[in-house]
């Protein structure tokens, strides 16, 4: 399975403005939590998980995220795919990760807030993978 980014959108009247997606489906998500990077500078990454898939939609500002299918978890080819999206907080649109894939993220601008949501709860599985921010040929 590839990622596929579930498109939000937004209404806006004299009431304010409402950001949904109707497409997104949440009912298998277990867990969530933000990631603020300290600065567009700084790239988080590699990292992933073989089990554990995850859904991301930025709450403010926007975000690259680079996503890469991991062909041998303990010594992955150093050229694979690289899947990149840039997604910001304008409409509500929900990029999945399915299981097998590693990410890095890096905020776009500052105060940037990435939303996560994983299909397990913390320390119900172990399935954190993570590799050097060079590691790969991107």
């Amino acid at each position: 399975m590839e990622p596929k980014l579930i498109n939000g959108n937004s209404h806006s009247d004299q009431r304010g403005t409402l950001l949904y997606n109707n497409e997104f489906d949440a009912s298998m998500v277990k867990r969530i939590y933000i990631i603020e990077n300290e600065s567009p500078e700084f790239i988080r990454g590699w990292q992933g998980h073989q089990i554990e898939q995850r859904w991301f939609s930025v709450v403010s500002g926007k975000f690259k995220i680079q996503l890469i299918k991991i062909d041998n978890w303990e010594t992955p080819s150093l050229d694979l795919e690289n899947f990149t999206y840039l997604i910001d907080s304008e409409k509500l649109n929900v990029l999945h990760v399915p299981k097998g894939y590693v990410s890095s993220i890096q905020s776009l601008e500052f105060n940037s807030k990435l939303l996560v949501m994983a299909d397990y709860l913390l320390g119900e599985i172990q399935d954190e993978y993570r590799y050097d921010i060079d590691y790969f040929k991107i």
